[in-house]
């Protein structure tokens, strides 16, 4: 069985901490069994390999996201990069033809897609294991986990089934009857009452279901090709386009711990502190302060909130009504002003737009001892860097230089350059041009190796 997690996300719903770039799965805000702080994304690859599950995952990612997927797993995670944000659908589309025609995964495997933000404990990924078994034996076309309501939710979506148990050996399914999306608090009551389950979002299929279905819609089987026409799939939920559509679903039940971290509220309940960062808390209960700024945020006599600052802005909110930020911000066009990237992390300090068409954006540059930033060239901008501290190699138009705290480096526009930190290397950047955007980059050499078999050392 091969397991495919979603990691997407637009980053408004725990905004100001998440952005485009850095959605909530990456927040580090959970406690990780040795006492540190963990994100989401780190906390369910854990657990997959804590249930031999890791060693046949694969993360489905957009390009904004992807550098971040591998500074928190590491730079050997597999990932399937979508070349733009899109919905359920063309992402479990686009995995399951890079499954086919990249890794030649054979047609008769089950495939199960899992979304990458439930807090969840062991037991659910011993489910996830026997999903596989249930798929072949059953002869379903598609098999759901539905897990065991615990309140009438108006946000989630609901499974009826036909109340029917049947045995797979040591597994229970039921025969799925119909969907309910989000129904209002007085018709979910009644649902639960007849049984109904919680969709998790959890569809495990074989592979050549998938494919049968893309071949019958006119969607190309080669990942390349389906990657070039992407744009044109239809932006839809995986939920809407195939399973509700599909005659023979099953779902197998789930009584275990599952929560939907979606707003400041519920990963509140899930956080290991009610501090994080600069500040003080008095005398107010159930309150959370989560500072990334390097000011201290004070709150005093204020019971039940979430202060949440961050470069990218400030909120305060009652925790019930945290939800309501995503719809708030869903039309804000914003600059990611802090990114994780696989050397280290950036954060914008200072960004002007003058009249005249010309910019400046200045950024912290932290990059990791021993990783590197490419080999790469822009073309509406000039940089110039100002080494704060460590030492490192930098590379400029075909030529190598040693470098350390205190040096001052010209970069202009068009010049091919990168870097490597010898120690932790702390930057700050100035960038000047007529469109200063991240998207402004061509990338020649992604490893070091590579800079240094391609360029001389300067004399």
């Amino acid at each position: 069985m091969k397991i495919v997690i979603l990691s997407g996300g637009s980053g408004k719903r725990l905004w100001p901490l998440s952005n485009d770039s850095r959605s909530k799965q990456f927040l580090k805000v959970l406690k990780a069994e040795n006492g540190e702080s963990e994100s989401m994304i780190q906390r369910v690859w854990r657990q997959l390999k804590e249930v031999n599950l890791q060693q046949s995952a694969y993360i489905a990612t957009g390009q904004a996201q992807a550098d971040m997927v591998l500074s928190q797993l590491g730079s050997d995670t597999p990932l399937i990069i979508e070349p733009q944000r899109s919905d359920t659908f063309p992402a479990i589309a686009l995995a399951c033809s890079y499954l086919y025609s990249c890794l030649n995964v054979d047609p008769n495997e089950v495939i199960c897609v899992l979304p990458v933000d439930p807090f969840v404990e062991k037991d659910y990924f011993e489910k996830i294991k026997l999903m596989e078994k249930v798929v072949l034996d059953s002869g379903a076309k598609i098999a759901l986990l539905g897990g065991s309501p615990t309140y009438p939710s108006e946000k989630y979506g609901y499974i009826l089934h036909d109340n029917k148990g049947l045995e797979n050996g040591q597994v229970s399914f039921m025969k799925v009857n119909a969907f309910v999306e989000k129904p209002k608090a007085d018709q979910a009551i009644k649902f639960i009452q007849q049984g109904a389950l919680w969709n998790l979002g959890v569809f495990a299929f074989k592979l050549e279901y998938m494919l049968s279905l893309l071949k019958d819609k006119g969607i190309p089987l080669k990942y390349e090709d389906l990657k070039k026409g992407y744009e044109q799939l239809p932006k839809i939920s995986f939920d809407y386009e195939v399973v509700e559509k599909a005659n023979d679903v099953i779902v197998i039940p789930y009584d275990g711990k599952w929560k939907d971290l979606g707003t400041w509220n519920t990963l509140t309940e899930e956080m290991h502190t009610i501090l994080t960062g600069k500040g003080i808390i008095e005398d107010s209960a159930n309150t959370h302060v989560i500072n990334e700024l390097d000011i201290p945020v004070t709150v005093i006599a204020v019971p039940d909130i979430v202060v949440a600052s961050s470069p990218q802005g400030i909120l305060v909110t009652d925790k019930a009504a945290s939800h309501r930020i995503k719809d708030i911000m869903k039309n804000e066009k914003e600059r990611p002003m802090i990114e994780e990237r696989r050397w280290g992390w950036y954060q914008v300090l200072n960004y002007i737009r003058y009249s005249d068409n010309h910019e400046i954006l200045t950024k912290k540059i932290v990059v990791e001892a021993g990783k590197n930033i490419s080999y790469q060239y822009h073309s509406m901008r000039s940089e110039v860097w100002v080494l704060l501290s460590g030492e490192g190699e930098f590379a400029l138009q075909d030529q190598l230089f040693a470098v350390k705290q205190g040096d001052v480096l010209q970069i202009p526009n068009g010049a091919k350059h990168g870097i490597k930190a010898l120690s932790t290397l702390e930057l700050i950047e100035v960038q000047m041009g007529s469109y200063l955007v991240e998207e402004d980059i061509i990338r020649l050499f992604m490893t070091w190796e590579e800079v240094v078999r391609h360029c001389k050392k300067h004399e």
